[in-house]
């Protein structure tokens, strides 16, 4: 009855035209919408009347068509912007160097701590009159002042309790695209990759110019434009033109280009006899290439290493080691300003120890040997991504190392482009997670903002979701991850809650009781999706090779790509012990930590079976029996996604046709795999529980034998590991 009246809905929103005026969601939460109110429109009118915006740079520049955009959108006439001041002006935009009424005193104490990047936003005086004024050191901070006020002034809010003054907690705000040459994207599921290396460097898309100002918009200040299983060719002379001409694109927005970095590139692009990292005449060659690539990009921000990790080549090949590697190629960048990114994300089927494990024992035992200018790239749990994972023990147990997250705003485990899942809650889940080392408040956000040790590097990368599909990101709520992965990079003190009412109020509209409900969906999602796929710390059991989908019984290959080696289901019990009485991988963490976990009294719920292989019969903190909460945790999920469907429902005449028959069509597909999810998995396990069904849930229809053979023969984005 529900997927009728779907159907139907969708229909009459087609041919009718009933609903408001669609929107293909390219423009992403930079919308300008037209201004409603009267009296927020006046407020609007009066601020962007006549705005000077001064310096003669290609950032003041942007920041100028910016304004003439927003006056265009929301007011319905482009807001008039000089570059000279003149006391009719209602806005300046600017530095002190550029702009007269901002060279004060008063205003150069207001902008001392600000860096380059960061913003006052208020009040000065010149010359007995006050004018409202965005000020920065540098044009990007002025720029990301511009935004932020823009971003107040679409969600039909006031600037209150001025002045605004801010400035990125994190310094080095990366998205790393797995984008290959060949314009497929390794776990992309929304297109192609945007990148047109064929038409480059003369053919610029205007897409790459809209790509640099979104980043912008939400503080990002880096993009690593090529896939970790890197390809050596992008380093030739023929590419390193190619992305010149993208950088020059980005730059006046602030947005620096790096690239991936494969280790054997000199051996596959000179014929050099070795890579190792020691030898003299390889150090020559990384830093003969940074000099090549810094002439033709002078702003080139690094590079990202994947190394000895599921088949690339690596320091490990020549029997060095990761520091080593590192060292190597930060000597190279280091007398341009760059860094390099080693990721830590390494494990070997030849090692027989847990998986969650291998990084930890890898890296740790280096810490302190790596070069100031390296970022150690931590997954920000032990196994991969998945849907809840407990944070990474390396962070932490590195002081004299940077260390920087990595998140992924892709959703490789979380429904791919059908399902709607907000991550903001998973990425502050490990930001805000206590590592109690040295000590309790030691979160892993204190960590690598470099607040925890005084330290003035740090950096954060996210794996991107951006594709060629008209509204960039596949699922229209895939913008939301885009989002708030910049926002909380440029601020992970934001929480959930604020950072999804800013993106609705941007993207769909203010209207209060809009607001309310999408935040419900929102807020609610990633949770419905671990219940559904992998409650009470279950993990990595989704299908084979392209990850879409239920799998726990994939048994075949390498143990550490299976399914059972992490469920470990028989008829004890389930779940992996990491124990001392078991892989000991909880003596990776803190004392306090370990201590809390051992125990599964102690151990929090949604992390039990990360930790604990425990009976079917065993009681819950709820009263129930392990079996019994694992069914209605699973049940639960299934029943969140209709809750979550059933609400957006009722917002149908409050947002636009196309991205509202879009999203509920994609609602009905989750909906549909949330059941699959939780009838494959429990009737696989039920072969081992020998329990009955709570009478409560929804039972489990179908035959298991069935859901064992897949879906499809051709799953979303089956391409190789990362």
């Amino acid at each position: 009855m529900k997927a009728l009246q779907i159907l139907t809905i969708c229909l009459v929103t087609t041919l009718t035209g009933t609903n408001l005026r669609g929107e293909n969601g390219y423009r992403l939460w930079l919308r300008y919408a037209p201004v409603t109110d009267p009296q927020h429109k006046e407020y609007v009118s009066g601020i962007l009347e006549h705005v000077v915006i001064s310096g003669a740079n290609p950032t003041a520049e942007v920041i100028a068509e910016e304004i003439r955009k927003a006056g265009l959108g929301m007011l319905g006439s482009p807001a008039v912007c000089s570059g000279d001041f003149s006391d009719r002006a209602s806005l300046l935009i600017g530095t002190p160097k550029d702009c007269a009424p901002l060279a004060t005193e008063i205003m150069k104490k207001q902008l001392e701590g600000l860096g380059g990047e960061g913003f006052y936003i208020g009040h000065v005086s010149h010359r007995g009159t006050e004018y409202l004024a965005v000020a920065a050191n540098e044009p990007v901070g002025a720029l990301y002042g511009t935004f932020h006020l823009l971003r107040v002034l679409q969600e039909g809010s006031v600037l209150a309790d001025l002045p605004v003054k801010e400035v990125p907690r994190i310094r080095y705000r990366l998205l790393n695209h797995w984008d290959n040459l060949d314009r497929t994207v390794e776990r992309g599921y929304a297109g192609f990759s945007i990148w047109d290396w064929h038409k480059l460097p003369v053919y610029i898309d205007p897409r790459y110019v809209d790509y640099a100002r979104a980043n912008a918009s939400i503080g990002i200040n880096g993009t690593v434009i090529t896939n970790v299983n890197a390809n050596a060719y992008v380093l030739s002379s023929q590419y390193i033109e190619k992305v010149a001409a993208l950088a020059g694109a980005f730059r006046p927005y602030g947005l620096k280009v790096y690239l991936t970095a494969r280790f054997s590139a000199p051996v596959e692009l000179d014929g050099l006899p070795t890579a190792d990292p020691l030898v003299p005449e390889v150090r020559k060659w990384w830093a003969d290439k940074a000099n090549e690539i810094y002439t033709a990009i002078p702003d080139f921000g690094g590079f990202l290493v994947k190394a000895n990790s599921e088949g690339q080549p690596g320091p490990q090949n020549y029997d060095r080691t990761h520091a080593d590697g590192a060292n190597m190629l930060a000597e190279a960048v280091a007398p341009h300003g760059g860094i390099v990114m080693w990721r830590a994300f390494v494990y070997s089927a030849d090692i027989d120890v847990d998986r969650h494990k291998q990084a930890y024992d890898e890296f740790v035992p280096y810490d302190g040997e790596f070069r100031d200018n390296v970022f150690v790239q931590v997954k920000n749990g032990a196994i991969d991504f998945q849907p809840r994972e407990p944070f990474h023990p390396m962070f932490g147990a590195m002081p004299e190392t940077a260390l920087a997250p990595e998140f992924q705003i892709t959703q490789e485990y979380l429904g791919q482009g059908t399902h709607l899942v907000y991550l903001a809650p998973l990425f502050k889940e490990c930001l805000d997670a206590d590592t109690y080392r040295p000590g309790k408040g030691a979160t892993v956000a204190r960590i690598i903002d470099g607040s925890l040790y005084g330290r003035d590097r740090s950096a954060m990368a996210g794996v991107a979701n951006i594709g060629t599909d008209i509204n960039w990101t596949g699922h229209p709520f895939g913008q939301s991850n885009w989002y708030s992965y910049g926002r909380l990079a440029w601020d992970h003190q934001l929480s959930s809650e604020q950072i999804a009412e800013e993106w609705i109020r941007l993207t769909f509209g203010a209207d209060p009781s809009l607001v309310e409900t999408i935040s419900e969906i929102m807020l609610s999602s990633r949770e419905a999706a671990v219940n559904y796929m992998t409650p009470l710390g279950l993990h990595h059991i989704m299908a084979e090779g392209h990850h879409y989908g239920p799998g726990p019984w994939v048994s075949r290959g390498r143990p550490d790509w299976t399914s059972v080696y992490y469920h470990r289901a028989d008829s004890a019990g389930i779940g992996f012990d990491r124990t001392a009485s078991g892989s000991d991988a909880l003596g990776q963490y803190a004392p306090e930590i370990e201590k809390a976990y051992s125990d599964p009294e102690t151990c929090p719920d949604e992390y039990l079976l990360w930790f604990h292989h425990l009976p079917w019969d065993y009681t819950m903190k709820s009263g129930n029996t392990l079996w019994e909460e694992l069914c209605l945790r699973y049940d639960r999920g299934v029943k969140m996604v209709s809750r979550m469907m059933d609400r957006w429902i009722t917002v149908e005449n409050r947002v636009d046709r196309e991205r509202y028959g879009q999203t509920l069509m994609l609602l009905k597909i989750q909906e549909e795999e949330a059941r699959w999810w939780r009838n494959a998995c429990l009737l696989y396990f039920q072969q081992f529980s020998q329990m009955p069904f709570p009478e409560e849930m929804e039972q489990p229809e179908g035959d298991l034998q069935e859901y064992m053979k897949g879906r499809s023969p051709y799953p979303p984005s089956g391409r190789r590991r990362r």
